[in-house]
């Protein structure tokens, strides 16, 4: 049978706080008394667990990553990728990360994850946009909150983003220098901080190179930036406006609905339409053609989010919040073509 922390108190003759002091490597202990105590651990082959480290810090150790359940997809692993960021650093640092999905319509009568009801994490990273009433249920419970690709439009967080419109910026200038002037922008859910930054730099390219802003060009009327809404935003779009040349597309799951309404309709893309999307999925590789994009650093951006809620942690009397910009590229590659 394994030591436990009981054991290792016993054999050193001290309780088993002071332990757990040792463990973490605490100055309130001497340094015979530590060097003791590690020594023990040693010579019974103990492993620390979580709530023998607890006891003195008052942690669980634990982080909540919280999404919703629509953002979990295996055909769009956005934001898996920047789950698997927060877990290179957990690695490290001697936490966990648990995670919980929401429905996207959570609304009052909705029960929070069981991890915040049960207080069994320290700090909580929420990724992508929730809705308000999760926010406000979530308020109730003081913890340590980082947002990453998404901030509330009420209330100061700690945020860590994407430079959207470095990127929009990116993408259309990329087809400005094409020569491009009828260039499309299309967006959804535009009250999402990104997206409405994404076409703020779209914006800024145009102006930058004196083309006039057409409206008419600007689709954001769809709820959602997926691949069907890609396609429906393409088809309303260039059937009504048949000098568009080129489109840039919030993010690469609407430029596919793109790509595939103009497989559908014999429009040859770069030939007849230049296309650029903005994330570098996977899928964007084995595209034909492979898609021009705006790569994004999903890992990076978990890893920047899982240091800055650590840090949070452990300096509590800190309560200044912070925002990252993670900078963007833009991937040329055969989606795009001079004109």
């Amino acid at each position: 049978m394994s030591a436990t922390i009981k054991d290792v108190a016993k054999k050193a003759g001290v309780s088993i706080a002071t332990v757990s002091l040792a463990i973490r490597n605490n100055s309130r202990i001497s340094t015979v008394t530590r060097n003791k105590v590690l020594k023990i651990i040693k010579e019974l082959n103990y492993h620390p667990s979580r709530s023998a480290k607890g006891l003195v810090t008052k942690t669980t150790g634990n982080i909540g990553f919280v999404l919703t359940d629509d953002h979990f997809l295996k055909t769009e692993p956005f934001y898996t990728m920047i789950f698997l960021g927060t877990e290179f650093v957990t690695k490290g640092n001697d936490y966990y990360v648990l995670l919980a999905t929401i429905k996207k319509d959570f609304g009052e009568d909705d029960e929070l994850p069981r991890f915040i009801l049960e207080r069994s994490v320290d700090g909580i990273i929420v990724a992508g946009k929730v809705p308000h009433e999760f926010l406000q249920k979530l308020s109730a419970y003081d913890i340590p909150l980082v947002f990453v690709d998404f901030f509330p439009s009420v209330g100061r967080y700690s945020v860590v983003m994407v430079d959207n419109i470095s990127g929009g910026f990116l993408a259309t200038k990329h087809l400005i220098d094409l020569g491009h002037t009828n260039i499309a922008f299309l967006g959804a859910d535009i009250t999402h901080p990104s997206i409405s930054e994404r076409l703020t730099g779209y914006k800024q390219a145009l102006e930058q190179s004196n083309i006039r802003i057409n409206y008419e060009l600007i689709s954001t009327d769809e709820d959602y930036p997926a691949r069907q809404n890609g396609y429906n935003s393409a088809k309303r779009l260039l059937e009504m406006n048949k000098q568009v040349t080129a489109i840039f597309a919030c993010n690469d799951a609407m430029a596919i609905g793109v790509m595939q309404y103009c497989a559908d309709n014999n429009i040859n893309i770069p030939g007849d339409i230049s296309l650029v999307g903005f994330d570098d999925v996977e899928a964007d590789l084995l595209l034909n053609p492979p898609l021009t994009t705006v790569r994004v650093p999903k890992v990076e951006l978990g890893i920047e989010a899982m240091n800055m809620i650590i840090s949070m942690i452990s300096d509590k009397s800190n309560h200044h919040t912070k925002k990252i910009l993670v900078p963007v590229e833009l991937i040329v590659r055969k989606s795009t073509r001079k004109i």
